[in-house]
């Protein structure tokens, strides 16, 4: 602040006036703005106002640590690019490897199914001539049951009518 902003009560006349005879050579304004300056300290803020402070060996240093650690993020960023990148690759190389698994298992489970289906039918095959052969068997036999049925009916009818002819005659 400067001393026209300084709102404190004006010092009057009398109490400017030191009493020791080491303040005699003081003008009246220096020890107005040794008061001021006692009063009134500058912030923080204000002290290292980037426009007041001049450069110096500090500032290099500064300079030089904040070049150091923006190099420092720079290799963190590009090592973790680098991570990424490598981290993809090898996503792509496990999908590339899945899809190869995947396609060489498609054809040998559809290799399998092939040799399964054909032994299916092999199976089938030697089941259905086993079976038209007992069918044959079963025809054979259905056509003898069927002979032997009619040679069974005539014989029953033979012996209806023998048994009619008994039954028939008068008894001696």
């Amino acid at each position: 602040m400067s001393n026209q902003e300084y709102e404190g009560p004006e010092p009057e006349d009398n109490q400017d006036k030191p009493d020791s005879p080491f303040f005699a050579d003081l003008e009246r304004g220096e020890l107005h703005s040794e008061r001021l300056s006692r009063k009134e300290s500058p912030s923080p803020a204000q002290l290292c106002s980037p426009a007041d402070v001049p450069v110096t060996a500090l500032d290099g240093k500064l300079a030089n640590y904040f070049t150091a650690l923006d190099s420092n993020i720079e290799k963190l960023q590009k090592g973790t690019q680098q991570l990424i990148e490598k981290i993809n690759e090898n996503r792509k190389k496990d999908h590339t490897v899945m899809s190869n698994f995947r396609d060489s298992l498609l054809l040998k489970v559809s290799s399998l199914a092939e040799k399964l289906e054909e032994m299916m039918f092999l199976i089938y095959d030697r089941h259905n001539k086993q079976m038209q052969d007992k069918l044959q068997e079963l025809s054979e036999i259905m056509e003898r049951v069927s002979q032997i049925q009619t040679e069974l009916k005539q014989v029953c009818h033979t012996v209806e009518a023998a048994y009619k002819d008994l039954c028939l005659q008068p008894e001696v």
